[in-house]
C-alpha cells in the first residue's frame, strides 16, 4: 500500500454542492494510480470503476452491503451493479458531473476493506 493510499483511506469524504471543478485527467489518473490495479478510468474521466468476481451469488450481495455500507457511512453513494458471480461499483460526484477527492477517498477505504479478500 502506498503512502498516498493510506493517505487516501484515512480521509473522510466532505460534503459536495457543486461549485467546485472535477477534477482534469491528469489528476484523475494520478489519484488513480494510488489505488488498487482493478480500478479503471472512465474514458471521459468522470468515473472510477471496479468489478469483483466470485464464485456464486451470495458473495456479489455481500460486496454490494459491504459498498453501500461505506458510501453511507461516508455520505457518498457509489452506483452498484450484482448479479450471480460479480459486484461492480462506480464513483462518481454528480453534483459536479466529474470525479472529485470523494471518490478516491471512498475508493481507497474499500480497497483497504477488501484487501484480505
Amino acid at each position: 500500500m502506498s503512502n498516498q493510499q493510506c493517505d487516501l483511506s484515512n480521509q473522510t469524504c466532505e460534503p459536495c454542492q457543486g461549485g467546485m471543478a472535477a477534477l482534469d485527467a491528469a489528476e484523475a489518473q494520478q489519484l488513480l494510480s494510488e489505488l488498487h490495479t482493478d480500478w479503471q478510468l472512465s474514458a471521459d474521466h468522470k468515473e472510477i470503476s471496479r468489478k469483483f468476481s466470485f464464485k456464486g451469488f451470495a458473495r456479489a450481495v455481500q460486496m454490494a452491503n459491504v459498498i453501500a455500507w461505506l458510501g453511507d457511512r461516508q455520505g457518498h453513494h457509489p452506483d452498484i451493479a450484482f448479479g450471480w458471480g460479480y459486484c461492480s461499483v462506480t464513483f462518481t460526484t454528480h453534483e459536479i458531473d466529474g470525479l472529485s477527492s470523494n471518490d478516491f477517498i471512498c475508493a481507497a477505504k474499500l480497497d483497504q476493506l477488501v484487501s484480505d479478500n
